[in-house]
Order: C-alpha cells, then sequence, then structure tokens
C-alpha cells in the first residue's frame, strides 16, 4: 500500500498535489529529512544534513517556478546533543538560507530519540508552474544526469564512502535554468522519487502516457533524492530550452 497516497487521500483541498500549495502569489511547502529514513548520521556531518534538508525544500520552490522567501523549521534533536552540536545545525541552516536570500522567521523544536528536521519554506510566483498541464504530443525532458543519489547509497549501505560533493550529500538544484525555462514549460515537477515513479505522477495527474525516445537505466529510472528538474513542454521550444540549459 502507498502510505503517503493514502494519507493525502483523506484530505480534499484542492490546493493538495504539487510540489507546494499557491495562495495568491505565495507558494507553501514542506518536507520532512528524519534520520534512519533519509539519512545515517555517520554518514554526513551534521552541517551537511542541514544543509541537505534545506536544499531539498527549496527545491520544492523551485520546482513550482517560485522563489524562496521565508522558512520555518522545526527539529527534533536527540537528548545526547552537545552544544556544538547544535551550533553546527544552527550554522549551517543560516548559511544556506543565507545564500539563497531566505529569512528564518521561526519555528519549534522538542526532544526526541533520533533527528528529524521538518521545514516550511514560503516562496513566491506571479506565474506557477503546475503539475498539470502537459498537453497530448509534448516532449517530456530532465536536466542534469541521474542515477549518482542512487549509486551513492548504494555505497554507504554497503559501508563505503562516498565524497561531499556526491549528489546523495550535496543535490544540485536547477534554479537558473527553471526561472528563464519555465515560461515554455507545460508542467514540471522535481525528481524526489525517481523518474520512474515521478513520470508516472505527472502522466497520472494528466491522463496521458509516455512512449520512451531514449533508453533508461534501472538506476536512472529508480534514483530518488536526485533534485533535478523533470518537465514537458511543446515540440516548438525544444531549439529554445537547449539554448537556455546551454547557457545556465
Amino acid at each position: 500500500m502507498d502510505k503517503e497516497a493514502f494519507v493525502i487521500a483523506q484530505f480534499s483541498s484542492a490546493k493538495i498535489g504539487d510540489d507546494g500549495a499557491v495562495i495568491g502569489e505565495w507558494v507553501y511547502s514542506k518536507d520532512i529529512f528524519a534520520e534512519h529514513s533519509h539519512f545515517r548520521r555517520e554518514w554526513m556531518s551534521l552541517a551537511q544534513i542541514a544543509r541537505k534538508s534545506l536544499l531539498v525544500n527549496i527545491s520544492d520552490a523551485i520546482a513550482m517556478n517560485a522563489k524562496p522567501r521565508y522558512a520555518l523549521i522545526g527539529v527534533t534533536i536527540p537528548s545526547n546533543f552537545t552544544k556544538n552540536e547544535l551550533k553546527s545545525l544552527s550554522s549551517s541552516f543560516l548559511k544556506e538560507c543565507n545564500n539563497w536570500g531566505v529569512e528564518l522567521i521561526g519555528g519549534d523544536t522538542t526532544s526526541g530519540k533520533n533527528l528529524v528536521i521538518s521545514i516550511t519554506i514560503i516562496s513566491q510566483t506571479q506565474n506557477p508552474l503546475w503539475r498539470k498541464g502537459m498537453k497530448d504530443g509534448d516532449l517530456i525532458a530532465h536536466t542534469g544526469n541521474v542515477g549518482e543519489s542512487l549509486k551513492g547509497l548504494k555505497t554507504l549501505l554497503r559501508g563505503g564512502e562516498i565524497g561531499k560533493n556526491s549528489r546523495f550529500i550535496s543535490p544540485i538544484l536547477r534554479a537558473d535554468f527553471v526561472y528563464k525555462a519555465a515560461p515554455f514549460m507545460s508542467a514540471g515537477m522535481d525528481i524526489s522519487d525517481g523518474i520512474g515513479k515521478d513520470l508516472s505522477r505527472l502522466c497520472k495527474i494528466n491522463n496521458l502516457g509516455v512512449s520512451f525516445t531514449c533508453k533508461l537505466s534501472k538506476e536512472q529510472l529508480c534514483s530518488g533524492e536526485e533534485y533535478e528538474m523533470l518537465f514537458s513542454f511543446h515540440p516548438r521550444h525544444l531549439a529554445k530550452l537547449r539554448s537556455i540549459s546551454k547557457k545556465t
């Protein structure tokens, strides 16, 4: 059973179903980054954990063609954390917020067994990019090279080590491309659960199927936490989008 889909189905708001909920010019999005579900503390430093937790949330804003403005951060803090560990987390949050021009305006903390980070990003857009909008005959593409996040995860699960710049530890967000290319896209979302699963979501919401023009490996289809952009567009925009991608 897809528990996430089951829980979402219990709520009827029409604003649910995209990477963020759009209210006027504001977009609200939230993700949880939990120890033993998304990371192990022996894999990443606390600074890396804080940075990635923020990036995966900012990715949702970018996917909606929205610019992140504010953040609310909730943290479940293990009881054995020291002041230095807390400082490492908070310093990394602030540094990444500053990098993206995001103001940290509040949140909450509680004590627990595992480290859990819950972030709400409030972003702003005049022209949101929705998951719904793909048309029959559109082309579908994605940014970047996918598959590296899953490779990194498999290495870590085997007890190996990966570099600090590996995709699993340090996602690459395509903000420059998306903000320039969004006017030429008909639908889009970020790749958080793998191309296979996220593409099926895009097709389902638009009541369309897909025919592959290139062969993707199982690793490429199943690699989650890529945070590349998956999007559709009319074929007449192909040259323009290629030009934007080369520049960004």
